[in-house]
């Protein structure tokens, strides 16, 4: 049985798909973030890359309907960008990994990454599990 009821997808885990998402949450979820990341990475000088990359976002959004980043999830960046200040780091370089955070925090979902670096700081607002 999963441990988690929703699980959000960073981009990292979009792109290298987790093997054992299904051990970890019962669903899984991408934000319309992650959407715009992958479209960003499409348009890389190398045409396999590119094509490649073009591949995967399409497979993504044909297996997801993305979560759309909200006002409530707005308002939760503020509160994690400032819990990151305070740790000492610079929220800026971070915005959108951290407004994926904002978004597990309003789905009280758990976020999935493979970079765990760009989430210290984040307090206790969202639980991140690297995989």
């Amino acid at each position: 049985m999963p441990e988690h009821a929703l699980a959000l997808l960073d981009t990292s885990c979009v792109i290298d798909f987790p093997e054992q998402l299904d051990q970890l949450a019962e669903a899984a979820a991408v934000s319309t973030l992650t959407i715009a990341e992958l479209a960003y990475g499409i348009h890389h000088d190398d045409p396999l890359v590119a094509a490649a990359r073009e591949a995967r976002y399409r497979e993504v959004l044909n297996e997801f309907d993305p979560v759309p980043y909200s006002a409530q999830a707005a308002h939760l960046y503020g509160a994690i960008a400032a819990s990151v200040r305070r740790s000492g780091r610079n929220p800026r370089p971070r915005r959108i990994d951290l407004m994926l955070a904002s978004t597990a925090a309003e789905l009280d979902a758990v976020l999935l990454t493979r970079n765990p670096e760009d989430f210290v700081g984040i307090g206790d607002i969202v639980q991140v599990i690297t995989i």
